[in-house]
């Protein structure tokens, strides 16, 4: 597959590499420097008597919706040790993604599948007890990859039934603020769409979720976040144009995503995300907790008038 450094901007040099559980050379997955976050833009917003422009919220599902990483995290940890995957073949224990590792690796990979696929790649296949030996054809490497998945998924999705998961602070009430103004609401993830529909029946409730105008998951498009291809689809269907539409992200492939696609993207980052650069972002909170939903119209306004 492509390198995954071809997905994200061209990055500054590092003093470090990334950790690896096994202390293998990583130099393809390297951060750009990303000094930390201060605290949110301040709205210096001229009265205007226009109507607002946005007309729809696109949120991301994982890191927005529900900080979730350390559940996938988890949950890959325990496929690896349930299939005894090994990587490289002759370690003794089953792989083991540690949590530094994973923020990284996150953040910069969209997508479970794509994640393991780099991860292999650079690392060399593992043993397993889907095969005995590290799978060599293509055909037999994506089956490895698939039963992982779907191992992994279903057990994420025991995780979520647990009921020890929560909506990150203020989200629902900004669905909610937006559903009442007349305001598109959709969710956008890269995550499998049956662990996302889980997620948003179980954080959301039933209705919510299903008077979502739109909802996209990894399996509707060919290419995961970084790429752009899941909020331009997302524009198709709710028949607006980028500039009419503001996405809600917590990480920095989101943020490229949400850009690439030609729409201004607000900020809600998580523990493993703070320290990104978020500078193309129109805005950075910590949650949505104290973020209401005239302060998103003014910044989008704001925007799209310093755009021209």
């Amino acid at each position: 597959m492509a390198s995954a450094s071809l997905l994200i901007p061209s990055p500054s040099p590092l003093s470090r590499r990334l950790p690896s559980p096994h202390r293998l050379a990583l130099s393809p997955l390297r951060l750009p420097h990303s000094p930390r976050l201060r605290s949110p833009r301040p709205l210096a917003v001229a009265a205007s008597s226009s109507p607002s422009p946005l007309q729809a919220l696109i949120f991301d599902c994982d890191g927005v919706i529900l900080e979730s990483e350390h559940l996938h995290r988890q949950a890959y940890n325990d496929a690896f040790e349930h299939f005894a995957v090994r990587c490289p073949p002759s370690s003794s224990q089953p792989l083991h993604w540690g949590s530094e590792f994973y923020d990284e690796l996150q953040n910069l990979i969209g997508g479970g599948k794509p994640k393991m696929r780099w991860y292999f790649g650079e690392n060399g296949w593992p043993s397993s007890s889907i095969f005995e030996t590290p799978p060599a054809s293509d055909s037999d490497r994506e089956k490895l990859v698939d039963v992982l998945q779907d191992w992994k998924t279903e057990r994420y999705k025991e995780i979520i039934r647990s009921g020890s998961v929560e909506p990150r602070p203020g989200v629902l009430q900004l669905m909610d603020d937006a559903k009442g103004a007349g305001i598109k609401v959709a969710v956008c993830s890269a995550a499998t769409k049956s662990s996302v529909i889980l997620s948003l029946e179980n954080l959301l409730g039933l209705e919510r979720f299903q008077g979502l105008d739109c909802f996209l998951a990894g399996d509707d498009v060919k290419a995961k976040k970084p790429d752009p291809l899941i909020y331009i689809t997302a524009l198709k269907t709710l028949g607006l144009q980028a500039r009419n539409c503001l996405v809600i992200e917590d990480s920095v492939i989101g943020l490229q995503a949400a850009s690439g696609a030609g729409m201004s993207c607000i900020i809600t980052y998580t523990s493993s995300t703070a320290n990104q650069d978020f500078s193309d972002a129109i805005a950075t909170y910590p949650d949505l907790s104290n973020v209401r939903l005239e302060d998103l119209k003014l910044l989008l306004q704001n925007a799209l008038v310093a755009s021209g």
